[in-house]
């Protein structure tokens, strides 16, 4: 990114309003006995509460409002094409089992796209008041009046990494497990579960790999500029830039990073 496209701090404070406004919504709902719907698709079940959509909706309504020329791709409520050649992503609580069991490892993740390309990151935890930027180049941590940069550590091999993954038997084949054990056979320590927040532990560099299965793009946007800012990297399995749909492979190190493709590939 060249310094004419760098992200101005207009549109960093309206993509804070939105991660304000969407903590708000989803903070009261933390804890308590709430509906759990299912979505039908491909998990046997795939919740969903009113703290996923009101947050949705209420992200929706400013944007709406105040930028509508922008297009908007939300995991509850779709498309909304615009015209201005940019898009926010959002997927307001990514992580909802976790959430529905009363536990931390979930977030916002709201993303802005200029032409189809993440520009802008969120991923947001309003219960531990943590939020994770990624911007023109930089990642940082806002914590109350704290402004942490981040960098993801550096890690030669693959023998001394932490590797994460939400949860191989559930959101991958039988052949996706078969290329993630071979990594993880290989790895010093493995970590299930965490959905986003594992992805901001890379940022902090306190995990040097993450291994999911197949994403959508609410999924995955608004980390890649929080990891590249950090100096990390996001690619598919192959090592080619992450495109919709495809498996992801985060990794702090690109030395960790030419192994674990490696091992995923190994006939």
């Amino acid at each position: 990114m060249t310094t004419d496209d760098k992200i101005d701090d207009r549109l960093i404070q309206f993509a804070h309003r939105l991660a304000d406004a969407s903590g708000a919504v989803i903070r009261p709902f933390f804890r308590q006995r709430i509906e759990v719907a299912h979505k039908p698709g491909q998990c046997l079940f795939d919740p969903v509460t009113e703290a996923d959509q009101g947050a949705e909706r209420a992200i929706r309504a400013i944007i709406e409002r105040d930028r509508p020329d922008d297009a908007i791709l939300g995991e509850e409520y779709g498309a909304r094409p615009g015209t201005s050649g940019w898009r926010w992503v959002l997927d307001p609580v990514d992580g909802t089992r976790a959430f529905i069991t009363g536990r931390h490892e979930w977030g916002s993740l709201i993303a802005l796209e200029r032409d189809g390309v993440p520009v802008l990151g969120i991923l947001d935890q309003p219960v531990l008041g943590e939020r994770f930027l990624g911007v023109n180049g930089r990642s940082t941590l806002l914590a109350g009046d704290s402004r942490t940069p981040l960098k993801a550590r550096a890690c030669a091999d693959l023998g001394e990494a932490v590797l994460c993954a939400t949860d191989p038997s559930t959101y991958m084949d039988a052949g996706q497990q078969a290329a993630f054990a071979r990594v993880r056979a290989a790895a010093r320590l493995t970590r299930y579960h965490g959905d986003c927040y594992i992805f901001a532990m890379l940022a902090m560099g306190f995990v040097d790999l993450v291994i999911e299965g197949p994403l959508n793009r609410w999924d995955i946007a608004a980390v890649i500029p929080l990891i590249e800012g950090a100096g990390g990297l996001v690619t598919d399995w192959t090592g080619a830039p992450w495109r919709d749909g495809a498996k992801v492979l985060a990794c702090g190190d690109a030395r960790v990073h030419a192994q674990a493709v490696a091992l995923l590939n190994k006939a």
